[in-house]
């Protein structure tokens, strides 16, 4: 009995042994890919929360800056930030917030290229969105009609569509163009919340370009919620 269960044995692993043969590097690699794979995963989270965590300390050294109005100490954040942490969200508000500074400051090129910098940098579509609409309003004022319009042209998200229309009425109501203007104050004023207390100035819009709203326009047909902004998301 004992002699046949060695033999059994025996050929139990005999065939292992041809098993691994035909498939043991096969298998080898495999594991070293996942193990591998696993280890740079668990790297690559390490290093996002090392980034976010020195971004967050560089963040407070330029509100520390724009708080305290040194804009050349403001310029040196900043160029730190975009040169270490461009990837990060810090660095997209830092971007917002130091062009609002710059443009407190009467200092509009740089306002315009920190507005630039945020929209074609961000992965987050509601910084970019912000961004844009600021640097239209700065395009605005500059009076650089063609170049705003080219810039709100993009498709906005879901939050920011209504903001967008009233940004482009604004331009081409400026540029003399009253009934595509109406046309855009019509979207911007249908998209937004009923409750939305910016919606009472794009009603006030509409009114002067001589479009009852009461009569002509219905409400939004959603209650879907668009932000009311502030002077702050208009301008820098």
């Amino acid at each position: 009995m004992a002699k046949h269960l060695d033999l059994e044995e025996q050929e139990q692993l005999d065939e292992l042994k041809h098993f691994w043969k035909q498939y043991g590097n096969l298998i080898t690699w495999a594991l070293i890919a996942i193990l591998g794979t696993f280890a740079a995963w668990n790297g690559y989270n390490y290093w996002q929360r090392d980034q976010s965590a020195k971004a967050a300390l560089m963040y407070d050294e330029v509100e520390r800056a724009a708080v305290s109005g040194e804009v050349e100490r403001l310029d040196r954040s900043m160029t730190d930030m975009k040169e270490r942490f461009a990837g990060t969200a810090f660095a997209q508000q830092a971007g917002l917030l130091a062009a609002k500074v710059y443009y407190d400051k009467g200092n509009i090129d740089s306002a315009k290229a920190s507005l630039a910098w945020v929209a074609g940098r961000s992965a987050d579509e509601g910084y970019q969105a912000i961004a844009k609409l600021r640097l239209a309003g700065l395009l605005l004022e500059a009076k650089a009609h063609d170049e705003a319009v080219q810039l709100l042209t993009a498709p906005f998200p879901k939050d920011f569509v209504a903001l967008a229309a009233d940004r482009r009425g604004d331009i081409l109501a400026a540029q003399g163009k009253r009934a595509e203007a109406r046309a855009e104050y019509e979207k911007a004023f249908k998209a937004m919340d009923e409750r939305a207390e910016y919606r009472r100035l794009v009603e006030v819009k509409l009114n002067a370009l001589g479009s009852n709203t009461t009569a002509t326009l219905p409400g939004p047909a959603t209650a879907a919620s668009v932000p009311s902004p502030s002077k702050s998301e208009v301008k820098p």
